[in-house]
Parts: structure tokens; sequence; C-alpha cells
């Protein structure tokens, strides 16, 4: 990979990337970790909360505004959806959907991105948020919330956000043993869902951090439509598929590579549907378990298996000798045509960010990597997203900015430029 650009997102831990097209400009929607730092737009010191950045060009990237987080500073997730793609919502509109902190959810009108303002809370009074989804044709929004009363800090708030002013509550979902009044053992805590909407009519979750990973294939529509209290049966009915990852390894994303077209053992072209499920990596060196990627097919629902796994090898560039976390944390997350089921882009802490072409999912290889500068500071390269342009995005936990790159040569070939 090359570098085409770089921002220093005024030295404060990024998150999650989101890059949207809108008004033929490219504008990227930085979800922040926990701090503060002076926005030089304003001089004024701010809670870190949400950064929009054009990307236009990509050598040239342009704070355009920063909207503030909670005291104490953070707001981790972004996802963003046009009016015009949303059923009930000014058409003439953008929305950008974040949490704030850990304890609400909330939309903002960027149609202008210098001067966004907020249109609604969608649910707070939270201990808990992460990585949520919005679906923009249906306005279906999945929340990462944590629910006083649930026996967790994250399972799932759905509700109808296909007009962003006016939220509509759906339900309450997460893994039996985690709704209020029930007993035993907890489930572990939901990182992220995907949603592969009506067309799909799957929703995939991935619970789990470095440990306890489960992934969990769910029917939407009976998800939406099913019965709303959260008992035991209800949280079954619309359960398509369960697959428990060793005990050693989680779930932080699980991302839905549906209908690849795979060479069967007498030579015949097949299509199965697959999950990458990407692990995190809590810990500093090379001890223990190392987090990786399972190519999870997913083809018979009810009895998921592993095709395949892949794990970065550490020894070239001595890895293990670095600082800073080593393994895997989370993959991109676009359906971008250029490289669904294609090129998948794996976030790597210490080590940067890695190339898998999954084009044959029972032997994904790595086809490239760029591991930030840290100029003496420790890399840790949190989350990876795509555009529909190709560029490539990365953000670094812990004040290292934001790196636009470019697949060049060999690697580019793998992918479905036009």
């Amino acid at each position: 990979m090359a570098l085409a650009g770089f921002h220093d997102l005024q030295g404060r831990g990024a998150y999650q990337p989101v890059i949207h097209e809108q008004g033929g400009r490219w504008i990227a929607y930085v979800g922040l970790h926990s701090g503060s730092a002076t926005n030089q737009l304003t001089g004024a010191r701010e809670d870190n909360g949400t950064l929009l950045i054009d990307v236009t060009d990509p050598a040239k990237p342009a704070t355009l505004h920063h909207i503030s987080g909670p005291a104490g500073g953070e707001a981790q997730m972004v996802r963003v959806c046009n009016g015009r793609e949303l059923p009930r919502a000014a058409r003439d509109r953008v929305y950008l959907l974040r949490s704030f902190g850990h304890s609400a959810h909330e939309v903002w009108d960027v149609t202008l991105p210098g001067t966004p303002q907020r249109v609604s809370v969608v649910s707070e009074g939270l201990r808990g948020t992460h990585k949520s989804w919005w679906e923009c044709d249906t306005g279906i929004a999945y929340l990462v919330s944590g629910v006083p009363g649930w026996r967790t800090s994250r399972m799932t708030q759905i509700f109808d956000l296909a007009d962003p002013r006016k939220p509509l509550h759906i339900r309450d979902y997460g893994l039996p043993g985690q709704e209020p009044g029930a007993a035993g053992g907890v489930p572990t805590g939901l990182h992220g869902p995907v949603s592969t909407g009506p067309a799909g009519n799957r929703v995939y979750f991935g619970h789990g951090t470095s440990s306890g990973g489960i992934l969990q294939i769910v029917d939407r529509e009976k998800l939406l439509q099913g019965a709303k209290p959260p008992t035991r049966a209800n949280l079954l009915a619309p359960q398509a598929g369960r697959f428990d990852l060793d005990p050693n390894y989680g779930a932080h994303t699980a991302f839905p590579l549906t209908g690849m077209m795979v060479q069967g053992a007498d030579g015949r072209t097949l299509k199965r549907d697959f999950v990458a499920v990407t692990n995190e990596a809590l810990a500093d060196g090379c001890g223990g378990a190392q987090q990786k990627v399972w190519m999870i097919d997913v083809s018979d629902e009810s009895k998921p298996k592993v095709a395949s796994t892949w794990a970065f090898d550490p020894k070239p560039g001595n890895f293990c000798a670095r600082p800073g976390r080593i393994g895997a944390h989370a993959s991109n997350e676009s359906f971008s045509d250029i490289y669904y089921r294609r090129i998948l882009f794996i976030a790597h802490f210490n080590a940067g960010v890695r190339a898998l072409d999954i084009r044959d999912p029972y032997r994904p290889r790595e086809i490239a990597h760029y591991v930030p500068d840290g100029g003496g500071r420790v890399v840790t390269t949190n989350n990876v997203e795509v555009d529909d342009r190709g560029y490539i995005y990365i953000v670094d936990r812990h004040g290292l900015g934001m790196h636009i790159l470019q697949l060049t040569g060999a690697a580019r070939k793998a992918a479905n430029f036009r």
C-alpha cells in the first residue's frame, strides 16, 4: 500500500471512520476515543466527540467541524445516511448517527458538515454503547447499548429511524441469559451487528472481545416482527444459527460475505456463504492466543463451520518486540463493489493494516500491508474503512492520526477497479 494522504485528527485518539459522499464531496466522519484536545478551528479545548473532515482530495484533507462529546469525552461510533434513502426523512438532508459517550445515542443533521445540528436523542440513560449499525434503505438501527436491568453492558436496542427526528423504539434484544430476570451465567456481551437488510434478511451479531466469542445469525424479519418481551423463548425465536468460537477468541466484527463462488472438491463452482469474524487483541506482546480472522462457512446456518483462519506472522518486522497490542482488531465493514468478496482489510494494532485476498475463502492470504511511522510513539492502528473510490482509511487509537492509503501493483489487481 502507498500513502495518499494524512490528517492528524487534532491529536485525538480515534475509533471508527466512516466515509460518505455528499454534495459532490467526500466527508470522513471519525468517532473518537475519550480525551480532549484543542480544536484548531475554534482555539478551544474540547472533549473528544466526532471529527468531520473533507477528504475529497486525499492529499489535502481539511477539518470542517468537531462535534464535542460528553464531559470526559468520546463518541466512538458513527454511521451516516442520506435523507433521500431513508423512507420518511427530508430528501435533501444528510444524517449522522453517533454514540454519546456510554450513555446515549443521538442523530445530527450534517447536510452542511461545517455547521451540524442535533435533531434527536434516540436513547439515553445507558451504561454502555459500541459498534451500532444503521440500514439507510429502511431506517432500522441496531444500537449497541447497556440498558439498565439487563445483565450485560452490551446488548441491542432496535429503533426505527426512517425519520431521524422521530425515533421509534421497536424492541430490545440479546442472547438468552442476558435478559432481565434470567438466572445462571451471563453470555459474553455484544460487540456489534452487521445487517444485510431486507434483501439478505439476516443480521450477524459478533459477541465477545478476546475470549468467549459468539457469532449469532438472526432472521431479520422475525427479529423485527416477532414477539417483543425479552423472554428466553422470544430471544431464541429469530435465531437462525450460532457458532461458538474457541473460548480463547472473541468476535469483534462479524462481516458477512454471502454468495461467494468457490471451487468444490469435484472441480465444480459452488455458491457459498461466509462470515469473516475478526477477534480483538487486548494484550501487549505475543503471549497467549493470537487474535486472528476466522472464515466461517454459514451456507448451512444450522451448522456453521470453520473454513479457514488467518493470523499475521509477527516475525518479519519483529512485532513481538515492539510495544503495543499484537494481533487483530477489526475488519472494514463496507460492501463497496471494489473490494467486497475480494479483499478484506484488517486493522492490526502495532502491525498497522493488513490486506487479505479472500477470493479463495479456504486460503486467505496477505497481499499488502501498511504500518504507520510512529515517530517513537506506539503505533495502535485501531479501525479501518474504505470508500467507494477505493481509498483505505486507518485511524490510530492513541493520537497518531488518520492515514489515507491506496493499493498498488499486484495487490491493486486483486480489487475490482473499473
